[in-house]
């Protein structure tokens, strides 16, 4: 006959826990203890090493360098203000896309303002502008830091449709959804991402409004650029009007 379940599970033999030594038990929760508390002690460190100022030690040639930018964007501003050059506003061009592309470390306040209001805070960034006598003379004041040139409509859906982020309370929000532009620019009668983009080219009457609704563009950057910063400089070419041939380096930087 066979055996019911009930015998054949007490003829099983039991497994017997290995035992633990208590002097081990001790050292193991010491150890977790001492572990805790110099993990306790790195935050606190670490919290009070953020709240003061680092110190940054900058090398001399770096105060040469800044120092000789500025001398240089002090003398460049004067003799504009000297030879103010006739600003004629092209007729067939009233848009215009500007990239900063150089580090402004040491530049003239007044460069810095200009670079300020057109919102390139970091280098690889762009704005649209609308090109009128005072944008011009401001492109002027910081010609030698960024590259502006006059995009096509493939160029400025490109950037819009890839890049685009709505600015709303100071966050940054994907333009995925055509609800989110006309509660903001439905006033405006721009209701989609094609009117968006249709306001931007043609420089129409809310411009403005439009692309304070727009965050700056971040381009991106090459991966040899870390590597090889010389020559990605070389391949992104001089700061300065570049006219159509913007559309070939936003290409390159979308």
């Amino acid at each position: 006959m066979r055996g019911s379940p009930g015998k054949m599970a007490e003829e099983e033999p039991r497994r017997r826990i290995p035992l633990v030594p208590e002097n081990l038990l001790k050292k193991r929760k010491a150890y977790q203890a001492i572990k805790a508390t110099q993990a306790k002690q790195a935050l606190l460190s670490k919290r009070k090493h953020q709240k003061g100022k680092q110190i940054q030690f900058k090398r001399l040639e770096a105060f040469v360098r800044d120092s000789w930018r500025k001398h240089r964007d002090d003398v460049r501003l004067r003799r504009m203000e000297q030879r103010p050059g006739q600003v004629a506003v092209p007729q067939e061009h009233k848009l215009a896309f500007v990239v900063r592309i150089v580090d402004i470390n040491g530049v003239s306040r007044r460069v810095k303002r200009v670079i300020e209001l057109l919102r390139l805070t970091k280098n690889f960034t762009g704005t649209f502008v609308k090109l009128n006598p005072l944008s011009l003379k401001m492109l002027r004041i910081v010609e030698p830091y960024v590259a502006w040139g006059h995009p096509n409509l493939k160029s400025v859906r490109e950037l819009i449709l890839k890049r685009g982020q709505a600015k709303i309370k100071k966050k940054r929000m994907p333009l995925t959804d055509n609800m989110l532009i006309e509660e903001h620019l439905g006033g405006y009668g721009i209701i989609c991402l094609e009117d968006l983009i249709h306001e931007i080219y043609s420089a129409g009457k809310y411009f403005k409004k439009v692309t304070n609704f727009l965050w700056p563009f971040h381009l991106s950057v090459a991966r040899h650029a870390s590597r090889n910063k010389v020559g990605f400089l070389k391949e992104m070419g001089k700061p300065g009007c570049r006219g159509e041939a913007i559309n070939q380096l936003i290409r390159q930087l979308n």
